[in-house]
């Protein structure tokens, strides 16, 4: 398989597979207890979410460019019965149209901070907590 380097995605829109491997380069980049902690942690790309997710979550399928499905580590216990690996979704189109709309970051940026968002869910934080130090959306 051949990636396109990293720096030049920028003039094209990223595959799938490009896309997780932003992805994965940013949690490898974690700091050490953050990235032991979400190498456990199941990372998917696709297209869009679910129909299912997005009537569940009443948007529509631009509006959700990542999501974490999962037990927040701060919520786990002992006695819960695993329904499956906790997983950090990314979803490409949301993603690109984001990139083109925003105009003042790279691929890489967005990618990136998409996935330290959704990771961030899995530590346990809320979007306020997110929002308090990152203010990327606003």
């Amino acid at each position: 398989m051949h990636f396109v380097h990293m720096k030049d995605m920028d003039h094209i829109a990223p595959s799938l597979d490009e896309i997780e491997e932003l992805a994965r380069e940013t949690v490898a980049n974690f700091p050490l207890p953050f990235r032991e902690r979400a190498q456990a942690v199941a990372l998917c790309v696709a297209e869009f979410a679910s129909d299912e997710i997005l009537e569940e979550m009443e948007i529509e399928p631009f509006e959700l460019t990542g999501l974490y499905d999962g037990i927040p580590l701060t919520e786990k216990s002992n006695w819960d019965v695993p329904r499956g690996p906790d997983t950090v979704w990314l979803f490409r189109r949301p993603i690109l149209d984001e990139w083109a709309e925003r105009g003042n970051v790279t691929i890489a940026e967005l990618v990136s901070h998409v996935t330290i968002h959704e990771f961030a869910h899995h530590f346990g934080w809320s979007d306020d907590d997110i929002a308090s130090i990152d203010q990327w959306w606003h």
